[in-house]
């Protein structure tokens, strides 16, 4: 009866191991490039629901007023988004970036699709393997093109669509985090 009772209470302490194993809590970064504080403001809250590490994507060189004028041919924003080469230059300064499992990243939709320095931020930090879910702030197009651009692009990358979140409020966007979870 000893024996019998010793090995019950192996398993179970066994059991309970594996389930508090299975229930690992994913480290979330939320990583975000902003030129006006919109994306910033949407970041901010994104990386309170998820728990996650908030990193602000800074370009080398700040986008002024007048580079941000999609209007003028000759803006500097107008001309990254040109050169599908073009990679600015940001600021490396991201510690441990392997140590997160899923990395959500932010940005204002750009001719349809992510800024270039979003690639730049990509191509430094590879995140091959990893969850990576854009979210995005604009004045009217979707991340649906920066979406299917992005997993054409980097396929050793685990992407999940993600979501314009102009406007959303927190629970918006807690439910868009729970809706991922499933």
């Amino acid at each position: 009866m000893k024996k019998i009772l010793i090995s019950l209470a192996a398993v179970t302490l066994m059991l309970t191991a594996c389930g508090q194993n299975s229930k690992k809590e994913m480290k979330a970064l939320v990583a975000y490039f902003s030129a006006t504080g919109t994306t910033e403001a949407v970041a901010k809250d994104l990386a309170e629901v998820t728990g996650g590490t908030l990193y602000e994507i800074k370009p080398e060189v700040k986008y002024t007023d007048a580079d941000l004028d999609w209007r003028d041919k000759t803006s500097r924003s107008t001309i990254e988004m040109q050169d599908k080469n073009s990679r600015p230059a940001f600021v490396k300064d991201l510690k441990d970036a392997d140590s997160y499992d899923v990395i959500y990243i932010g940005f204002p939709v750009w001719w349809y699709t992510a800024p270039t320095i979003i690639n730049t931020f990509i191509e430094a930090y590879g995140f091959e393997g990893k969850t990576v879910i854009f979210f995005a702030t604009s004045g009217g197009s979707t991340i649906d093109k920066a979406n299917k651009d992005f997993a054409a692009a980097y396929p050793k990358i685990n992407w999940k669509a993600g979501k314009t979140l102009n406007g959303a409020s927190k629970d918006d966007i807690k439910a868009w985090v729970e809706e991922l979870k499933n």
